[in-house]
Formats: structure tokens, sequence, C-alpha cells
């Protein structure tokens, strides 16, 4: 039972989560069927599911939401924006209660049962007021049985225009799912005009013999509508498993008709009669059919009762290519069922110490391929050469299975935007691209927070108030955008917004206010902007619920950072800012690139490096050289690492790229390509800059992994350093902007 609660908590968080989504773009898009339909079907999968591991308390709360929403899809009730934060209410509502029975708690608490009963007296409250209106509806459904069909004659023939004729069995147990099969013909209403139904009853028991909880009811329906089959089909979606289903497209030919008949449970003489009554057909094409039929012999040409195939309802079916869409949209919908069933849900700890071993074999994999170099035995380097390449392949694959589509963290702040610009009185809307941008699971997990942290400040900084950006000319609904993309070997995750942008002047002033900088010193554009990210710095004057304590910037640079990440802002006044999130793509296994200098060895991740060139010391005391006309700064592992020794007379540059910047990084001696295992560093080493990590040798020894954006930034900045011609490590710059070597 207590696996079976976990998949039912893991199952019902993902169901909520697409509910959630659905509510968002149910309030931009009321008319959307489909997304409606997912909604109604996330709640009573949940309902469902809860009755199966005996939660009472979800199962409860859940019915009621499903009542709610069963009227929205009946159209019984319009979508409002206090409908839409109430039925919002209670998706969070419902992931405490889920959060509860992952607990193992027996039943809400004191708190959480008032706020569900506050929710539950809401929702009745609105079914209330349509209460009445389905009663009016129910009448008017039930009484177009009467009401003749609309007809014109046509070649000797009867045409129903545009009319769909829809067959239905209920299941017995359609009731004891909750389904009420008078709410399907009042949706149905929706598509269009009903201009005839009969309630077929011949399933019903004698009296002594019936149970109140089964359904007996059957259903013949003309249905006057523009829709296709699929769009029909779709109404019954939720009882598809629990009844029979038979539609026959508008023009069907009279053998149609008879074939349908001689499929049905029902007598054919009395289903005869229901189709005449609804108005499938007339009395006397149906008395001529059948008699042909009872006869068995086809009449003779120009004589006697007509051929069935000559007795029309229409001339020719004018609907084939909406029939042929709706099969293949039939067909598709199966492929997707089908892949679906193909999927495994895998545990994420076990999904880790798979990866964890594939690191390990990749190390031991390392190591025999050194001793079979050493030995100089061909066959041994051959087959050692061959186990690498396999374990290459093994480690892709398994690195393959951790990535996971960014999407899903993005789609959580739809809620976020939509909350918030309510609570700050703004129009504002959130754009999102690049969703189905792929990264490492466990980035994925760390990026919320400071994602989260990033769209906050342009919700609240950000975006001006409507007034304000009126008088200034721009559209009163302010833009938020988030967007990833692939790199170089990294995934760019870019927020940006059409607010007002940084005021480099108050930025500038707030930091000398605080003592971060001088009023003396020169910086950058740049480097002020980028004083936003300090501890404890804000610009905002009043304290609110949403920021101006000083402590969200610092900690998304903080928790990039030791995602081997940066984080950079671009800004300009008046028409926006952007802050752009640079990441690696796994934090496991990487493709590296050996140098050495010295007797120390070091990796420098593959997917940085852009080529190699050899070093001629030729300009003293400048860590720049002219690269094919291209100013490239460079920096010396030896000096910058204090490796002891001299440098060999030979030294070689790694040219690498990180964020659309170059640089040069000088080594004794270039050792070819190597898969690298990341290993963490001790918590003793976490302030050390230029180091992400460190990897295992084939021999034994220890690597350290070069953080290529910590050594573009140092050497970046120790240029402009001497551009600017000031001292700026003296005047006081934040110890945060320069590495320790500055």
């Amino acid at each position: 039972m207590d696996e079976l609660t976990s998949v039912f908590v893991q199952e019902s968080r993902e169901q909520l989560a697409e509910m959630e989504e659905g509510l968002l773009r149910l309030e931009q898009d009321p008319d959307d069927r489909d997304n409606l339909n997912g909604i109604f079907r996330a709640a009573h999968t949940i309902k469902g599911g809860s009755g199966v591991v005996e939660c009472s308390f979800i199962e409860a709360f859940t019915h009621d939401v499903e009542n709610l929403l069963d009227s929205l899809r009946n159209g019984a009730i319009g979508v409002t924006p206090d409908l839409a934060t109430l039925l919002l209410a209670c998706c969070d509502h419902m992931g405490a209660l889920l959060d509860l029975l992952a607990a193992g708690e027996p039943a809400p608490g004191a708190g959480l049962q008032t706020h569900g009963d506050e929710l539950t007296a809401a929702l009745k409250k609105v079914l209330a007021t349509i209460a009445s209106a389905d009663e009016v509806e129910i009448v008017q459904a039930t009484g177009l049985a009467e009401q003749a069909p609309t007809v014109e004659v046509s070649g000797g023939g009867v045409v129903i225009t545009d009319c769909w004729h829809i067959s239905v069995r209920f299941g017995p147990n359609v009731l004891r799912g909750g389904m009420d099969p008078l709410s399907f013909i009042r949706f149905l209403s929706s598509l269009g005009e009903i201009i005839g139904v009969a309630t077929v009853t011949d399933a019903i028991p004698p009296a002594a013999e019936m149970d109140p909880e089964s359904c007996y009811l059957g259903f013949e329906i003309q249905l006057q509508t523009r829709a296709t089959k699929a769009d029909i089909e779709r109404v019954f979606d939720f009882v598809r498993d629990e009844c029979d289903l038979r539609i026959l497209p508008p023009h069907s030919k009279l053998a149609d008709y008879l074939r349908h008949i001689e499929e049905l449970p029902e007598d054919s003489m009395r289903l005869g009669e229901i189709l005449v009554r609804c108005g499938a057909v007339t009395q006397a094409e149906m008395d001529a059919a059948l008699n042909e039929q009872i006869r068995g012999t086809p009449g003779e040409e120009g004589a006697g009762p007509p051929q069935i195939g000559e007795i029309l309802v229409g001339k020719e079916v004018v609907y084939e290519e909406v029939v042929e869409a709706a099969a293949v949209k039939q067909a598709q919908i199966k492929e997707k069922k089908a892949k679906e069933a193909r999927l495994v849900r895998v545990q994420a700890d076990k999904l880790d110490q798979l990866i964890d071993l594939v690191g390990e074999l990749v190390i031991a994999g390392a190591s025999a391929n050194l001793l079979a170099l050493r030995s100089k035995q061909s066959d041994l380097v051959e087959a050692t050469s061959v186990l690498s390449r396999l374990v290459e392949d093994i480690r892709d694959s398994a690195l393959q299975l951790r990535m996971v589509q960014i999407g899903e963290t993005f789609s959580r702040f739809n809620r976020l935007v939509r909350d918030v610009s309510k609570e700050l009185g703004k129009e504002i809307e959130l754009n999102i691209s690049g969703a189905e941008t792929e990264l490492d699971k466990s980035v994925v997990e760390k990026i919320g927070d400071p994602l989260m942290h990033l769209v906050r400040n342009s919700l609240d900084h950000g975006i001006e108030p409507a007034e304000v950006r009126a008088a200034q000319g721009k559209p009163v609904c302010g833009q938020v955008y988030l967007n990833a993309f692939h790199d170089s070997g990294n995934v760019v995750i870019q927020v940006s917004d059409d607010g007002g942008g940084l005021n480099r002047e108050r930025i500038k002033a707030k930091a000398i206010e605080r003592g971060l900088i001088q009023a003396t010193q020169t910086l950058t554009d740049s480097e002020i902007v980028n004083l936003i990210f300090e501890p404890g710095f804000s610009t905002v004057e009043k304290v609110s619920n949403l920021s101006g304590r000083g402590v969200g910037m610092d900690v998304v640079r903080r928790n990039i950072e030791a995602l081997r990440g940066i984080v950079e802002v671009d800004s300009v006044e008046g028409e926006g800012t952007t802050f752009t999130i640079r990441l690696p793509l796994t934090l496991a296994i990487i493709d590296g690139f050996l140098v050495g200098v010295g007797k120390a060895a070091y990796v420098i991740p593959l997917d940085t490096v852009v080529e190699c060139i050899e070093h001629h010391d030729g300009e003293s005391g400048r860590n720049i050289l002219n690269l094919r006309g291209e100013v490239l700064p460079f920096i010396r592992l030896r000096d910058a690492f204090e490796v002891p020794g001299e440098a060999p007379p030979r030294e070689s540059i790694v040219v690498v790229q990180f964020g659309g910047h170059r640089a040069g990084i000088v080594v004794d001696q270039l050792m070819g390509e190597f898969q690298t295992v990341i290993k963490p560093l001790g918590v003793m080493f976490r302030h050390l800059r230029g180091i992400g990590g460190s990897t295992i040798l084939g021999s034994g020894e220890v690597a350290l992994i070069l953080d290529v954006a910590a050594l573009i930034q140092s050497v970046s900045h120790q240029e402009s350093n001497r551009l600017i011609g000031t001292g700026r490590a003296q005047a006081g710059t934040p110890k945060s902007l320069v590495s320790e070597k500055d």
C-alpha cells in the first residue's frame, strides 16, 4: 500500500501541474474545449486515484472541484478571473493534501481543514447559483425529442442538413464513476443544435432486480453541427471505456443505419421506431428497407420495393474528408498512447547510482588504457581502445537519461506572474521560448530558486506601473521573457523584461553610500550594473513582501556559481533589462582537455577549447598577444596557481571561449583529450576561484578542473585595470569582483 500511495502522490502532482497550467491558459482562452477537458480529466484522475488508495479527504474535496469543472464543461457557467482564482486556490489546497498524504498523516490539521472547508463552501456557492439553470437545460435537452427535424427534399430522398447521428449505450458503472448521462447531452448542445433525442430504456430490468447504482440508459441523438467526428468523440472521453459509442456522419446511407440497427442489442423493429422518432430517417424509408431486408430478395429494376443501397438519406457522402481527418487524428492519439505505454518510471536515486557507477567505469577504463600503453602490447592497446569507445558510448547514454527539458521549470512561473501582477496592480504577460532545451536533472532542480528571484525582480523593479508606461508611450501590458538555448556545450537561460532598465547613477550612488566602492573610483558600465549582486545591496527605499531586503540577487549569483555557471546583466535605461545565466549541461561527466604545468595536471572542459597555439614570449610584461588581428588576453597558470619551478623554454597557449569572450591559458604541455569524471571540492575549498572541481587520472593522481568562466573574468579584469590606470584592489573594489590573485 505504501508503494501504491507513493505512485499515486507522484502521478497526482503531475496531474496537478497540468491542471494549474491548463487553468492559466483557460483564463486567457475560455473557449478552448480541449484544454477544459484536460483540466477536468486531471481532477477526475486524482479523485479516482484517491479512492483507490483510500484517502477520503482528497477524494471528498476533489469531488467538489470536479463538480464545478463539470459545470464549466457543460457551459452552465463562464470562466471569470474570480472563478479562475478559486480553482487555482483549490489546486494549491490539493497539493497541500497530497503533501499530507505523502507524510503519512491520517487527516488534515485544524488550519488546513478550515481552509479546505472555506474553499468547499465557495465551490458549493458557485454551484448553487447554476443549479436552477441546469434543470432548465435538462428539460430543454430532453424535450427536443418531440421537435421535428429540419429537412429538405432532394432527388426523391430526404436530406437532413449537417446532422450527425450519435448512438450511445452507457455501461452499468457510469453512475458509480460520478458521471451524469444527461450532462453529455448538455455538452453536445454546446457543439451545435440537438434536433432529436430518443431515450433507450430496453436494458432496464424489472424493479425487483434493479441496482440503484447501475446505469441502464442509452440515447439515439441527432446533432446538427459543423464539428468533426473527433470533436463529438471527445465529449465522451471520460466514459469511453464505460460506454458503447457509434457515430454516423451526415448524409450517411440508409444501409449504414440498417447495419447500425443490426449491431445494437435492442429489437430491430424497436430501434427502427427510435430512429424515426429522433429524425434520423422517415417512416416510409424505414418500412421499405426493413421489408426488403426481411424478404432478402433484391428489387427488380423499375418495379417492386427499392434497393437498400438506392434509398439514401443523402445522395453521397460529402463529409468524407472530415471523416478521414478524424481517422488520422485517432491514429495519432493511438500512437501517442502507445509511446506513453513504452515509458518506464525510474527513481532518481537509482539513476544517480547508475551515473556514479559509470563514472567509476570511466576512471577504471582510463587506468586500463594507461597500463596498456605502458606495456606496448599492440593487441592489448587495441582491446583497451575498443573498451574506451564502448565506455564513452555508455557514458553518453547514461547522461542522456538524466537530461530533462527546462520547460517544466519555466511553466511554474505562469502562476507567479499572474498572482504577482494582480498583487502589484500591473498588467504583465510571460513569454516562454526554448522550453524544449535539455540539461541535467540536478541542474534543473537547483536553478529554480535563482530564476524565481530574477523573475520577481523583473515583476517588481523592472516593469513600470501602467500609468507610467502609458505616459512613456509604451504598451500598458509589460512583457517578461524566459528563454533557453544551447551555446558551445553550455545552456544559456535569459530572463528579460521591457521595463525601465537599471539606473546606473542610482546604483553607483547607493554603492558609494554603502562603502562598496570609492567616490573617485572609475568603473565600466558592466561593473556598475553588476554591483546589484553584492550582498545586502538594494536601491529600493521601501521594503515589501516581494523585494527590497538586498538578499535575492546575492543568492542568485552564489547559487549559480555553485553550479559552475555565471550570471551577467545587460540593461538599457528606459528599454529593459536582460539577465543571462550560463550553465554546464551536466555536473557529472564531461569531455576534458588535459594540460600540464610543472608536475601538476589540469583539465579544461573540451567544449570551451577553441584551438592551441605555440607561445612566444615576445611582449614581456604584457599578458596579451595578437591572434590573427585579434587582441587575446591570456593568463599563466604557473603564476596564477603559484606552481614552483621554472617555465620550460617552449610553452603552449590554449585558446578558450565562454560567453562570447576569448582568452588564452598558458601551460607547459598539452596532454590530449580525457574523459573527466567531476568530483566536487571539499567545503574548505569552496571559496577557491578558477577551480571548478577535481578528477582522478588513470594513474590514480588527482587533477584539478579549471573554471574557465572565472579565469576569463579574471584576465579581463586585469586588462581593464591596466587600461583604466587605477588600482581597484587598493581603492576598495568589492572582493567578489576580482580574484584573490588580482
